[in-house]
């Protein structure tokens, strides 16, 4: 009698304690990559190519997508107007035709230009902006001006960014979002686990890319070697990448549900671009007053006595704190 009421007891126990954790499950704490938070009025909607009028203006505008969209189909190694670049798309880090926040979009391109541009020590306006995109990042020459190619492009960029931002500047998500820094430098060893792991299976083993069908423009664009960015591009700068591959990669991530962490985008981003690349041309031409280099410019001379390895991979807070008249080394200051 006794054991039956024993064994009666505990599986009631067991009854009372399965009850408890199905309605009152334990909650594990889970590092969260958060979206980014944003105002109402500083959210960018872009306008819609469906909308636009079938005239002169409308299809110059529906070309200069087309372009950004499929740039190696028209201006690639097979390109059927011109082969003038090295086979990947303007889309590869513009996004949906520009469109994408923080994915380097034009939501406020054509209000920001002209503008004096450091890198240079000049004023450049549109056309310069895109020819230098043709011989950075496409390791290509300029289509020309006066060319179609130009025309529709410029025609689309001001089409897309003054459309729906009406001459606003503080627009929420363009470029790509600044990552806080690390308090260590980029780690390429764990990055190249991050790459095998998310980034092999659409952009290859050897960061070769992988072809459409008929291999005249790329599915997922080349990461490394002779066919990918040179190392003149704005990509090249690691917090550049690192940031847009927080909010855009593996691909069909976004802002809004983040997939890598903060020191996993640093760490990939640094892998990537560790291997080999074309060198740009014009190389020696950027920054002739290298004051105004970013920290992360992987190239020297520096007014700093830090070396280049530091600058290309981190940490950059001493560099900064380094530099009193940086208003960012206050900022780290404030953070301690």
């Amino acid at each position: 009698m006794h054991r039956k009421i024993l064994w009666t007891s505990i599986a009631v126990f067991f009854i009372l304690i399965l009850i408890v954790i199905y309605f009152f499950p334990i909650k594990k704490k889970i590092k969260k990559n958060t979206a980014i938070a944003f105002t109402a009025d500083s959210l960018w909607t872009p306008p819609d190519t469906n909308l636009l009028p079938h005239d002169s203006i409308g299809n110059l505008i529906r070309y200069g997508r087309e372009l950004i969209v499929h740039t190696a189909k028209y201006l690639g190694p097979k390109g059927s107007v011109a082969q003038i670049t090295n086979g990947m798309n303007c889309d590869n880090c513009h996004i949906n035709g520009g469109t994408t926040l923080f994915a380097n979009n034009f939501s406020i391109t054509a209000v920001s230009y002209p503008k004096f541009r450091k890198r240079r020590n000049r004023i450049e306006n549109l056309v310069m902006r895109i020819n230098g995109c043709f011989k950075r990042s496409l390791n290509g020459e300029v289509p020309g001006d006066s060319s179609r190619e130009m025309k529709a492009l410029v025609t689309y960029i001001n089409w897309v960014s003054n459309k729906a931002n009406k001459g606003r500047k503080n627009i929420f998500g363009t470029a790509t979002e600044k990552l806080p820094f690390l308090s260590r430098a980029a780690d390429t060893l764990k990055g190249k686990d991050i790459f095998m792991a998310q980034c092999q299976v659409c952009h290859g083993q050897n960061g070769e890319g992988k072809f459409l069908e008929g291999g005249r423009e790329y599915l997922y664009p080349p990461l490394w070697g002779k066919q990918s960015y040179t190392n003149g591009a704005g990509i090249y700068q690691l917090s550049n990448f690192a940031g847009f591959v927080k909010n855009n990669m593996p691909f069909g991530t976004s802002y809004k549900k983040p997939f890598l962490s903060n020191e996993q985008a640093w760490d990939v981003a640094a892998y990537i671009n560790s291997k080999p690349r074309p060198v740009f041309k014009e190389l020696l031409k950027d920054w002739p007053d290298i004051s105004g280099k970013p920290v992360d410019y992987p190239f020297g001379p520096y007014i700093d006595n830090f070396p280049e390895s530091q600058h290309k991979y981190g940490p950059y807070n001493p560099i900064l704190l380094a530099d009193k008249k940086n208003p960012k080394a206050t900022e780290v200051l404030s953070k301690k």
